[in-house]
């Protein structure tokens, strides 16, 4: 274990002189401060086209439910992952 945990630390000591190193090189060059990619945007970007495929997935469902029963159906969020919620008519009491 003596030995895995030295080969462990050089390990540790040789990535943080690359990291220094491509730090150092990063400040040197032109345009070094533009980032290269947008991972908060991109996941936005997932995360809303996302959200757009579910809202046409409910709403093909929806159109296929009231073509198909008599029923009354809504777009809802379910915990269990049901596009649309059937819905019963409330009655007036006589």
């Amino acid at each position: 274990t003596g030995f895995q945990n030295k080969n462990r630390v050089a390990i540790l000591a040789e990535l943080d002189k690359e990291k220094k190193r491509l730090q150092n090189q990063s400040m040197n060059s032109p345009g070094a401060s533009i980032p290269l990619s947008r991972p908060a945007l991109n996941k936005d970007f997932r995360d809303h086209a996302e959200q757009q495929h579910v809202a046409a997935q409910q709403k093909a469902a929806l159109q296929h439910a009231h073509a198909h029963s008599s029923g009354f159906f809504i777009t809802q969020d379910s915990s269990f992952g049901n596009l649309i919620l059937p819905v019963l008519p409330r009655l007036d009491p006589e």
